[in-house]
C-alpha cells in the first residue's frame, strides 16, 4: 500500500513502476474507485457516482473502502485473487485506511512517500483542483498516525521523477524478495 499528503507524487511513482515492472508477473497495480469525474492527467482512478458506489459496496465488490475529502474510496475484490496467487498488489491508499488495510491483509507492506513542503505546494498548485487557502489547508493538516505495527518503507520524492520512480521500483522488488 503506498500513502503518503497530497503533492508528494504517489500517482507519478506508481505509474512509472507500472511501466517499469510491465513484464514482471509478481506485481499488479490497482486502481482506485473514487467518487469524483476522471482525470487522467492527475489522478488515475475508476470514476464512479456516490449512488453507484454506495450500490457496489453493499454488493461486496470492494476489498477495502474508506472516505477522504468529502469523497469515498475503495479498491476492487480482485486484489484478493493477485494475493491469493502470491503477487505484490500496488496501491494509492489513504493512511486512514491503513488500519483497515494491515487488519484484513496481515502480511500488508506500507512504502509512505514524502516530498518538501515547497515542493508539494507547487505541485498541488499545478494540479488546479483546490485555491490558495485550501493548498495551505491541506499541507497544513498531520497526517494520522500509523498503527504501531507499521513499519513503512519511507521514500523521499523530491528530487527528479526517474530518481522517484527508480527507488519506488527498488523498493517494490525489495518487498517481492521478502
Amino acid at each position: 500500500m503506498v500513502i503518503g499528503p497530497s503533492g508528494v507524487g504517489k500517482d507519478t511513482l506508481i505509474s512509472g513502476a507500472r511501466k517499469a515492472l510491465e513484464g514482471d508477473k509478481r506485481f499488479s497495480f490497482v486502481r482506485r474507485f473514487v467518487t469524483r469525474p476522471v482525470d487522467v492527467d492527475l489522478e488515475d482512478h475508476l470514476s464512479m457516482t456516490p449512488e453507484e458506489f454506495a450500490e457496489a459496496r453493499e454488493a461486496g465488490r470492494f476489498a477495502l473502502t474508506w472516505p477522504a475529502h468529502s469523497l469515498d474510496y475503495a479498491l476492487p475484490i480482485s486484489l484478493d485473487t493477485d494475493l491469493a496467487i502470491g503477487r505484490v498488489v500496488v496501491a494509492n491508499i489513504s493512511r486512514h485506511a491503513v488500519a483497515q488495510a494491515v487488519s484484513r491483509y496481515p502480511h500488508c507492506r506500507v512504502i509512505e512517500v514524502s516530498a518538501e513542503i515547497s515542493l508539494r505546494a507547487k505541485r498541488l498548485t499545478q494540479r488546479g483542483r483546490e485555491n490558495g487557502d485550501q493548498i495551505m489547508a491541506r499541507l497544513a493538516r498531520e497526517g494520522a498516525p500509523l498503527p504501531a505495527n507499521v513499519a513503512p518503507l519511507c521514500i523521499d520524492n523530491s528530487g527528479s521523477i526517474a530518481l522517484g520512480v527508480h527507488t519506488f521500483v527498488m523498493a517494490l522488488r525489495q518487498i517481492a524478495e521478502e
